[in-house]
């Protein structure tokens, strides 16, 4: 392994850090809810909101994020550092 190859693997994770927060605050009660591990109907009588606006709040978070799944969801807020920012304090 080259000193390039040895710079690159420290300096990039670095890159992968967001310094502006993607989500909105909204986007952050649904990530925190979701990786509470509640569904849609769940997070809709939590929320106080229709099943299908909680459906279209998820989707729009993972578009945001640029995933398909929960679990992807999940990885990229944890590579993101979203999870702590959405669990931090308020």
């Amino acid at each position: 392994m080259g000193l390039g190859t040895a710079v690159s693997r420290k300096v990039l994770p670095a890159y992968e850090k967001i310094d502006v927060d993607p989500l909105t605050p909204r986007q952050h009660e649904i990530l925190r809810l979701v990786s509470a591990g509640h569904t849609n109907r769940e997070i809709a009588d939590m929320l106080d909101i229709s099943v299908r606006t909680a459906e279209v709040h998820r989707f729009n978070l993972m578009r945001r994020l640029n995933v398909n799944n929960v679990a992807q969801l999940l990885r990229r807020a944890l590579q993101l550092g979203l999870l702590a920012k959405t669990f931090g304090p308020k």
